[in-house]
């Protein structure tokens, strides 16, 4: 009986600290301390959510046809027309290749992804993204800060000499693709906090630790005010 209690205790405390450090890794500002000037608000990014998920969306132009050019060879239709945004993505590589839908969940992909597995990128492209939505919120930036975003997901691309390593035969449709990415995915370091690195990397403020959409939401939303841009949440 007194181990019982001892257990639920513990249990209890574990849940406890796990709150608070999900409150204060919203409420913490990352950067703390010496965020540059606001740059003027030249180009918007998208950011995409789901309960467990969140994605970057990158309007095309020519510029960024240039960079992500290879993904037309591997299956992206980035210059198809009507195609309006590319829209990155980064996790865990068995969750994301053996759970296209809710039904396909299965125990081992789930385990990889609390514990450690490696990473993939998926990359789709989307049409015209009706605002306002629930589940999409718009972010303007500077030009400087929007290319060191773009740089950042162009190095979480595993290469083999100059060549992206493509996942053959592994998208969800016909305009998808995933890619071999760089670094290792868990529970505590997974698909939001790098959304939430690259999110800083165009200029924007996170909390300090942001492992679910939720968080990372009301982090942006917290810190990236139209007053202080870049990175106002626009309709």
């Amino acid at each position: 009986m007194g181990r019982a209690r001892r257990g639920v205790r513990f249990l209890g405390g574990a849940v406890m600290l796990l709150v608070l450090a999900l409150l204060l890794g919203t409420l913490v500002p990352r950067p703390l301390i010496g965020r540059s000037p606001a740059a003027a608000a030249e180009r918007h990014l998208l950011v995409l959510t789901n309960p467990i998920h969140t994605d970057i969306a990158v309007p095309i132009d020519e510029a960024v046809l240039q960079r992500f050019g290879f993904l037309e060879d591997s299956g992206v239709p980035a210059y198809a027309l009507g195609a309006r945004y590319l829209v990155f993505g980064w996790g865990s590589r068995a969750f994301y290749l053996e759970t296209p839908t809710w039904a396909d969940l299965k125990p081992g992909p789930l385990l990889k992804a609390l514990t450690l597995d490696r990473s993939a990128l998926h990359v789709d492209v989307m049409g015209e993204i009706a605002m306002p939505h629930p589940a999409v919120a718009r972010f303007e930036v500077g030009e400087a800060e929007f290319e060191a975003m773009l740089e950042f997901i162009t190095a979480s691309f595993q290469r083999d000499g100059s060549a992206i390593k493509l996942i053959k035969d592994a998208g969800y449709g016909q305009t998808d693709a995933f890619f071999e990415a760089n670094g290792y995915f868990n529970a505590l370091a997974g698909c939001n906090t790098w959304a939430a690195a690259a999110l800083r990397k165009a200029g924007l403020t996170t909390g300090w630790w942001n492992p679910l959409p939720v968080t990372l939401g009301w982090s942006l939303s917290l810190y990236n005010s139209a007053s202080d841009q870049p990175g106002g949440v626009q309709p």
